[in-house]
């Protein structure tokens, strides 16, 4: 019957009945229906004809019925497929076929009759199958002959994705255990399935850049599961895809442009590494093919493996490398400035701050080097990343120059000698030029800060010069550029905390210093404001652990002038509010003038101290003035501290004493 039946549909269903019957009655070895020696040629056979005859009619269904129909027809013929697959499932169960007949018989009768049938569903179905039915072992046997048959394929099916589950199978296979690398050596798998692909990209004219760099991007992975200790195999799969990319130019299909970051990130998963990747000559010029945002998604995956594996890249050239490999993310590129999500570009310049942070060498010349080398790729960043990766830059120079301290400790001459290639003066010469940069943002407030920490950092090594220009700069920029009030008071706090922390000034610059950051105290807008810069820069002038900078003269007029302050913030309230306003500012001057008492500054009288008392007390009782739960809180607790100071016992105690409270 089921040679007489010639109807596509009936006969395909009709032999796959006869294969579902016969198939426990097979004459296969320890089946019960074993014969002689030729028997499972003969189950075989059956197989094979039975498979044969289903494919020629699975394939004439397509040709029945009018043109209009194709797609109907090819939909149903879909559905029915795993009919003429279950054959090859059939023939991969049948016990009797080794290697030698699956080599010899199976595999060559197989493949003759999917390239005859020169039908594209069945071509691309079937050699799925193949691969999906027969072990790895089989495979990687047969590798030569079931390659050849795929550049004899119909130009139409869509080779990339067969040669790609192949891959996929062997690669596995190779991963499952390390003792059956030898046989991929022994058979060349490598070299094969190179030549194969080399062959179906040039005999398939049309294959579209997203198939050829699928086709790379699985031999890429085969190779580094198979070898990978050979990155000259690697590295030779990248040189091939760029030949490819090389003849279409940039690239604008997302498919594709996937495909390459996935190409991209198998050496980086394998080798956990970026180093070793930076071994491989061709991967910066794959990426040269990358739009910008892709460059850009590459870049960050290329930064989270050097954090996940904490990478230590530790040499100018490297450095070099890799930030060439992150142009999209450090580079404003072609003056376009794209759209961006603003979270996005923080996250993304946060990265590349991570990244600079990360950069380290034992040796002090390549560090500089590598310093060097972050500045002229950084400088390139437009105003908008300098803000985030010029920090980064200072701080990793200055631990620099905090190690050259260190290691200048133990050296008993001048150690920053001016021959010496890498000293802390060419540094801050470096840190100068870099903290400028921000001037274009603008990035007032950020770059007083840095020029502050630079300036802390000359003062640790004895450069007054150097200090004395940092402090300038900063000046300077709060002078022109910062504007806004709230900013202004932050800044001159800072100024303020840094100077008062400065040893390495003469008499003459440290007096020019602290003469123009009380001169900017005065000069505040509002008054509370100028009270607490004002009692902020008696610090100045008392400094514990120096005794040529106590000057309890100079701490009394800070004092005496934050409280006048305080006195003309309250005239001003009354004026404009009807109330006197707060006492707070007269409370926080009280404690000023118990921290200086408390250091031993005779300026400092118990009487003052005491009539600053009555007067808060007197001001808080008032009826004009209105209810403030946090000076009451603020006094509360310095009256406590002062009972408190009385109760300890000995020189202490005798010195609080003298304060009724």
């Amino acid at each position: 019957m089921c040679r007489g039946i010639q109807h596509p549909v009936r006969g395909l269903f009709l032999r796959s009945y006869l294969s579902q019957v016969s198939r426990d009655k097979l004459p296969d070895i320890g089946s019960e229906y074993e014969g002689d020696a030729d028997t499972v040629v003969d189950a075989v056979e059956f197989v094979l004809q039975n498979f044969t005859e289903m494919n020629k009619l699975w394939v004439r269904m397509q040709h029945q019925g009018p043109a209009r129909e194709k797609e109907k027809r090819e939909k149903e013929r879909s559905e029915l497929r795993d009919l003429v697959g279950k054959n090859l499932h059939v023939l991969s169960q049948i016990e009797g076929v080794d290697l030698d007949m699956y080599k010899d018989t199976v595999l060559p009768r197989v493949l003759e009759q999917i390239v005859n049938c020169k039908d594209e569903i069945a071509q691309f179905y079937l050699m799925d199958c193949i691969i999906q039915v027969f072990p790895d072992e089989y495979h990687l046997q047969t590798l030569e002959i079931l390659l050849g048959a795929c550049p004899q394929l119909q130009p139409s099916v869509d080779i990339k994705t067969v040669l790609s589950r192949l891959m996929e199978r062997l690669s596995n296979y190779a991963a499952s255990s390390a003792e059956v690398l030898p046989e991929f050596l022994q058979v060349e798998a490598f070299s094969k399935l190179n030549n194969a692909i080399g062959k179906v990209i040039e005999a398939q004219v049309d294959m579209p850049i997203f198939g050829a760099v699928t086709l790379y991007s699985s031999l890429l992975t085969f190779t580094l599961h198979v070898h990978p200790d050979r990155l000259d195999y690697a590295d030779q799969v990248l040189g091939a895809c760029v030949k490819k990319l090389s003849s279409k130019g940039k690239l604008d299909d997302s498919k594709a442009t996937k495909q390459i970051v996935a190409l991209l990130s198998a050496p980086l998963e394998k080798y956990n590494d970026i180093v070793t990747a930076l071994k491989l000559s061709n991967y910066p010029r794959v990426m040269e093919y990358l739009d910008i945002e892709t460059n850009k998604i590459m870049a960050t995956v290329i930064i989270q493996s050097i954090m996940k594996n904490n990478t230590r890249i530790s040499t100018a050239d490297k450095v070099e490398a890799l930030f060439e490999l992150m142009t999209g993310l450090i580079k404003d590129l072609d003056g376009a400035e794209e759209e961006v999500d603003e979270d996005d570009f923080k996250e993304e310049q946060n990265s590349v701050a991570r990244l600079i942070q990360m950069l380290y060498n034992d040796d002090q010349e390549e560090m500089f080097q590598i310093i060097c080398t972050v500045k002229k790729h950084i400088m390139t960043g437009g105003p908008k990343r300098l803000p985030f990766t010029v920090p980064p830059l200072v701080f990793l120079s200055l631990k620099l120059v905090r190690r050259l301290q260190g290691s200048s400790q133990d050296q008993e001459e001048n150690p920053f000698g001016d021959d010496s290639s890498t000293s802390p003066k060419k540094i801050f010469q470096l840190l100068n030029q870099t903290i400028e940069a921000l001037s274009i943002v603008p990035a007032p407030e950020l770059a007083l800060r840095l020029y502050l920490q630079c300036a802390e950092a000359a003062n640790d090594c004895d450069l007054e010069p150097v200090a004395y220009e940092f402090f300038t700069q900063a000046y300077i920029l709060y002078e022109e550029e910062v504007s806004d009030s709230k900013a202004q008071v932050t800044a001159l706090h800072l100024i303020v905390g840094t100077l008062q922390r400065m040893h390495v000034f003469g008499v003459e610059n440290r007096d020019t210093l602290t003469h123009k950051a009380t001169g900017y105290s005065a000069k505040l807008l509002k008054k509370p404001d100028q009270c607490r810069a004002v009692y902020g820069c008696a610090h100045l002038f008392w400094v514990d652990d120096q005794d040529n900078m106590k000057d309890g003269e100079r701490v009394l007029i800070c004092l005496k002038r934050a409280l006048r302050i305080a006195n003309a913030a309250q005239q001003m309230s009354n004026a404009a509010r009807g109330n006197t306003g707060s006492v707070l500012l007269f409370v926080e001057i009280l404690n000023k003038y118990l921290y200086f008492y408390e250091k031993g500054n005779p300026q400092i009288t118990v009487a003052a101290i005491q009539s600053l008392i009555e007067l808060i007390t007197t001001e808080m009782q008032s009826d004009n003035s209105p209810p403030d739960p946090a000076a009451d809180a603020f006094l509360a607790s310095t009256l406590r501290y002062l009972q408190f100071q009385k109760q300890k016992g000995g020189a202490i105690s005798e010195k609080y004493e003298a304060i009724k409270v």
